[in-house]
């Protein structure tokens, strides 16, 4: 092919289109997808990208115009107004050169409503009729995809564009003016979506849910046998013993620190099992209280030596109280196995992936965020360098909500496992599996493109992340068309007669009998996988422990990124394409924050949250925002009015928008009681609103201007007081957080405001010398620059940062001005001395120090 000519695109390097005369243009959005594309076209083809979209709605309105919405004629049937986006009017210049001489244009974005939407912004910008484009779509970057779809091209589809557009002006309309409202009764530089404020709202809901919970107590009775008749009384002790010994592994050495599958290999070993108390007296056993379990535990024969009761602060209900019972085998009722039930049972292979399981997936199984697996997801559909040979793609389209496989597909899938594994791994039909809904985005669920390309065979061409990936992908594509696995489950009752009726204890276990797809997938473990000694009915066994253990029902659980993803789904909340974009802005919004991959709604999460729902109780419903992705899909498939929708939309919510700016309080006028006292003052202390969310302060203030921050939980959260003396007043300093992290600040704060800054390590940073202002110019603003020293000497910065940013090179400067300078900044830092920071004693301490928390500056902040 010709060479092609470099050119600079922004900051950018990009690649001009080269001489296209007498040659087919193909437009792609990626350079990754042009290279493997360029490998299956012949040399009549030339490929180039767009990288992404080419045009878009303004940001700004054009000066004189007062539009809330920019690019969105709310008086005009909507009508958008687009503009080339700025840092691809070089690419669109380029591409237009290259359209003007090419005797054909091929428009092969991807297959998705942005694919079609990128392909029609394309000829507009380029000014190509759209007669005379041509689009072609497919669901994988192979040679024989290429070939079908380049012999089958058809028109830009409208419907799709049209749903697009209309996704795109709606969720313009909300931000625009949404945010402004959240600015004036929130705080400033808040932004809504759409979508993401209903994603927020199922985080605040669960957060709640969580708070409101209050949970309930039940026991649970243990029972231990083992089949030694004889020697039961040394199996028991033997128990014991390997419980309360620490495990090899790790440092735990806790009697619950065997794991539940160490506990049933060990039990398995030594012919016992474990079962539970399930019925009494012909009753299904259920204990709510201590009393209820305390009469079963005397009928089974069990002692107790030792009640042991601690309080639990943070529990609610009966959660505050936890009791361990301690005891002994005294005598009980002879145990008989009165049941043993077998049945084979089996389980199917999953689904292959479509986009919200594979994100699922890839989060629980390898750690990848939504936002990650996409990405690597893409790199995989638009091809890797393959040892060398050429950039080949590895995946099918990845944004899809289709189980749908291709008879192609199944074939290959088919037609490996035959070839690689005996025949009862591959069942006499294919396995079909339905989608949830209809598909939106693409036809086929995410696969490999070719079976025999294992993930083994190209891992040294692969990043270890895109191996691991690639490796999910294949398997679960292989599997889904494998046999099914079976198990053999068995079922065991055993039985004491005691007093007042027989005790029944179940056991349950299943054994892998057959592996079928696990053999491809891998043999997950769970708690049921046990292994039980071979018994028979009618079989006496001897108890080596009974072991009583409280329990209280659990709250729901806090959405991790998978469970959250799947409930988005299943609410129809956004479209597969979305989901990882909507936890990326709601995290990055501070919504929302992740620990430990589990999301917490945040004070500020929460507050917009309300203040939403009371402005747009129906937007903020979980089912009109799945109503409105139901009106898209009808643009797209059922040729429904864009412009018609939008204005049904819009009536209601502007009515709501003017009433919400009309009667809406500003959060910082609302206040909440707490529980705690003011330390100063003993008035009660409130929860007020900030900027950096809800935080305790004094209900006299101003009178009283004390405040502290808070935890999760509202409890108090107090400074803790350092052994570093304030440099103003000497008095103890205290470790607080701030806007910009870290610092230490006086304990007799606001009566004296001594400060000192930590960097991000938390070292003392100690006091700079202030600036000096100049009268050299700012080039930006024209404000005079103020001279600072730093660790690589004389800098200038503009004097009214931050907001300002201007800044000048101390090297561009004169030597003769250079000179003057310095030599006032000497003058300067004479006159301004840093002071000597100590500790307490009076131990001078330097830059870099850690300080060590003593202990709390508020001790005397109680509850009321």
């Amino acid at each position: 092919m010709t060479p092609e000519k470099k050119t600079t695109i922004g900051n950018r390097r990009s690649r001009s289109v080269p001489d296209t005369a007498g040659k087919q243009l193909v437009i792609v959005e990626s350079p990754a997808k042009s290279r493997t594309i360029n490998r299956y076209l012949g040399p009549q083809f030339v490929v180039s990208a767009s990288v992404g979209h080419v045009r878009d709605l303004p940001d700004k309105n054009p000066k004189g115009s007062r539009n809330p919405v920019p690019g969105v004629d709310l008086d005009n049937d909507f009508t958008p107004t687009y503009e080339i986006i700025k840092e691809k009017s070089a690419t669109v210049k380029h591409l237009k050169q290259a359209a003007k001489k090419a005797s054909g244009i091929w428009l092969a974005t991807d297959l998705d409503r942005e694919g079609e939407a990128i392909a029609w912004h394309l000829t507009e910008a380029l000014g190509i009729k759209l007669e005379d484009a041509r689009r072609v779509v497919f669901n994988a970057i192979t040679k024989s995809e290429i070939d079908k779809a380049f012999r089958n091209p058809r028109a830009i589809d409208m419907d799709k564009v049209n749903a697009q557009q209309a996704r795109r002006i709606l969720d313009r309309i909300v931000g625009y003016h949404v945010s402004p409202l959240l600015w004036k009764k929130v705080a400033s530089g808040l932004s809504a979506g759409r979508v993401q404020s209903v994603a927020v709202r199922l985080v605040v809901d669960r957060e709640r849910e969580i708070e409101a919970f209050v949970p309930e107590e039940y026991w649970k009775v243990m029972g231990y046998f083992t089949t030694y008749l004889d020697n039961a009384g040394t199996v028991g002790k033997q128990w014991q013993k390997w419980l309360e010994e620490p495990p090899k592994e790790g440092k735990r050495g806790r009697s619950d620190s065997r794991t539940v599958r160490e506990k049933n290999r060990w039990l398995f070993d030594h012919y016992s099992l474990a079962s539970e108390l399930v019925e009494i007296g012909g009753k299904k056993f259920e204990a709510k209280d201590i009393e209820a379990t305390m009469a079963a535990l005397k009928r089974a024969g069990f002692v107790v030596d030792e009640k042991i009761e601690t309080q639990n602060p943070a529990g609610k209900g009966s959660a505050q109280r936890m009791i361990r019972l301690k005891g002994h085998l005294a005598g009980g009722p002879v145990w008989k196995v009165i049941s043993v039930q077998g049945k084979r049972t089996k389980t199917h292979p999953s689904a292959p992936f479509i986009t919200s399981t594979l994100q699922q997936t890839a989060s629980s199984q390898l750690g990848f965020p939504p936002q990650l697996t996409m990405s690597i997801a893409q790199s995989l559909y638009e091809g890797v360098d393959v040892h060398g040979t050429g950039s080949i793609g590895l995946i099918t389209y990845m944004r899809t909500d289709s189980a749908h496989l291709s008879s192609e597909a199944v074939q290959m899938a088919r037609a490996y496992i035959d070839s690689h594994f005996s025949h009862e791994y591959l069942p006499q039909r294919p396995n079909v599996y339905a989608s949830a809904k209809a598909a939106q985005e693409a036809h086929e669920a995410i696969r490999p493109t070719d079976a025999t390309i294992t993930p083994e065979s190209v891992r040294s061409s692969l990043r270890q992340d895109h191996y691991r990936l690639y490796k999910l992908i294949w398997e679960r594509f292989v599997a889904c068309q494998m046999s099914d696995a079976q198990w053999e489950s068995t079922t065991v009752l055993i039985s004491g007669a005691a007093e007042r009726g027989s005790l029944v204890f179940r056991a349950t276990g299943r054994v892998l009998v057959f592996d079928g797809f696990y053999a491809v997938a891998g043999v997950p473990y769970t708690s049921d996988d046990v292994l039980l000694p071979s018994v028979s009915q009618n079989q006496e066994l001897a108890a080596i422990q009974i072991d009583p253990i409280q329990n209280f029902t659990s709250p729901p659980p806090r959405y991790t990124e998978a469970s959250l993803i799947k409930k988005l789904e299943s609410e129809g909340i956004g479209r597969p394409s979305t989901y990882a974009q909507i936890i990326q802005v709601i995290q990055s919004r501070k919504y929302v924050q992740k620990n430990k991959n589990l999301f917490y709604a945040t004070d500020l999460g929460t507050i917009v949250t309300d203040k939403l729902i009371e402005a747009f109780p129906e937007i903020l419903q979980i089912s009109y925002t799945s109503n409105m992705e139901q009106q898209l899909d009808d643009i797209e498939e059922h040729h429904a009015d864009w412009r018609q929708m939008l204005k049904d939309f819009y009536g209601p919510f502007k009515h709501r928008l003017d009433s919400a700016y009309r009667e809406m309080e500003h959060v910082k006028t609302e206040v909440q009681t707490s529980p705690y006292t003011c330390p100063k003052c003993g008035s009660p202390l409130v929860y007020r609103f900030g900027a950096r969310g809800r935080f305790l302060s004094c209900s006299r203030y101003p009178r009283c201007k004390f405040s502290a921050p808070i935890d999760r939980n509202g409890n108090p959260i107090a400074p803790q007081q350092t052994e570093i003396a304030c440099p103003k007043c000497g008095a103890p300093m205290a470790l607080r957080k701030g806007r910009f992290g870290p610092f230490l600040s006086c304990t007799r704060y606001p009566d004296c405001n001594g400060s000192l800054k930590l960097d991000k390590k938390g070292h003392l940073m100690g006091p700079k010398t202030p600036p000096l202002l100049t009268d050299i110019p700012c080039p930006k603003c024209g404000a005079p620059l103020s001279l600072r020293r730093g660790s690589k000497g004389l800098w200038l910065s503009c004097s009214r940062y931050p907001k300002c940013s201007g800044r000048i090179s101390w090297n561009t400067l004169g030597k003769d001005v250079q000179d003057t300078w310095a030599q006032r900044f000497d003058e300067h830092e004479k006159a301004h001395p840093n002071s000597i920071i100590r500790k307490l004693d009076g131990t001078p301490l330097e830059k870099g120090y850690r300080p060590e928390a003593a202990g709390s500056a508020n001790d005397e902040m109680k509850g009321n």
